[in-house]
C-alpha cells in the first residue's frame, strides 16, 4: 500500500495530510468516503495551498466528504465522517498526534480535508497495532520536514514487519479453524478427542 503525504504551511507550522486508498472499507470512514478525491484539496495532483507538496509515493485518491471546495468541518461533522469521538479528537490534539487545528472567530475547531486525510491515516496506523507513542513520533517527524524521511521510512518498515508477522499468525489460526470446520462438516456426530 502506498501513501501520499502532503505538508502544507500552517500558521503554527506544517500540517501533515495523508491519503490512503480504502476500497470497500467498513465503518464510518469508509461509508462517508475516504479523503482524497481527484481535484479535491489534498488530492494527488492538487494542493491545499500554494506551498503544498507530495512525496513520490502516490496512491489512488478517493473522495472527500465535501469535494466542492468547502473545506471546513466542525468537530461533530468529523465525528460523523471518521467515526471517532469528540473526546478522542481533542485527546489526539493534546498529545500531538494532530497538528494545530484552525479555530473560527468563536473558537470552534475548524477541520480541513487534510486533517480528515491525516485522521484516516492514523486510523490505519491504529489498525496495525502501532503504539500511540510511535504514532505521535511519526506525526512529529512529518511536522519536522523532509529531512526526516529516512526515520519515517524506518518506522513504517518496522510497522509493516509487525503487521506481516500478525498476518502469518492469523493465517496459521485460520488453517486450524478450517481444519476443524471441515472435520465437523465431513464427520458424523461423534465425540471429539482432545
Amino acid at each position: 500500500m502506498t501513501v501520499i503525504e502532503t505538508e502544507t504551511a500552517h500558521p503554527q507550522g506544517p500540517t501533515p495530510g495523508v491519503t490512503e486508498p480504502d476500497p470497500g472499507a467498513a465503518g464510518a470512514a469508509g461509508a462517508a468516503g475516504a479523503p482524497g478525491a481527484p481535484g479535491a484539496p489534498g488530492a494527488a495532483g492538487s494542493s491545499d495551498g500554494p506551498d503544498a507538496s507530495a512525496d513520490a509515493c502516490a496512491s489512488v485518491p478517493t473522495a472527500h466528504p465535501r469535494p466542492d471546495g468547502r473545506d471546513h468541518y466542525t468537530i461533530s461533522e468529523v465525528v460523523a465522517f471518521i467515526g471517532l469521538t469528540a473526546h478522542t479528537l481533542r485527546w489526539y490534539e493534546r498529545i500531538g498526534l494532530m497538528p494545530h487545528i484552525d479555530r473560527s472567530h468563536t473558537g470552534q475547531r475548524r477541520y480541513r480535508n487534510r486533517d480528515l486525510d491525516w485522521l484516516t491515516f492514523v486510523g490505519k496506523l491504529r489498525l496495525t497495532g502501532m503504539p500511540v507513542a510511535d504514532m505521535v513520533r511519526y506525526a512529529e517527524l512529518v511536522r519536522e520536514g523532509d529531512h526526516t524521511f529516512t526515520e519515517r521510512h524506518e518506522l513504517l518498515e518496522q510497522t509493516r514487519l509487525d503487521v506481516r508477522t500478525r498476518i502469518a499468525e492469523l493465517q496459521d489460526t485460520l488453517a486450524v479453524l478450517d481444519y476443524k470446520i471441515n472435520f465437523y462438516a465431513d464427520a458424523r456426530p461423534a465425540p471429539e478427542r482432545l
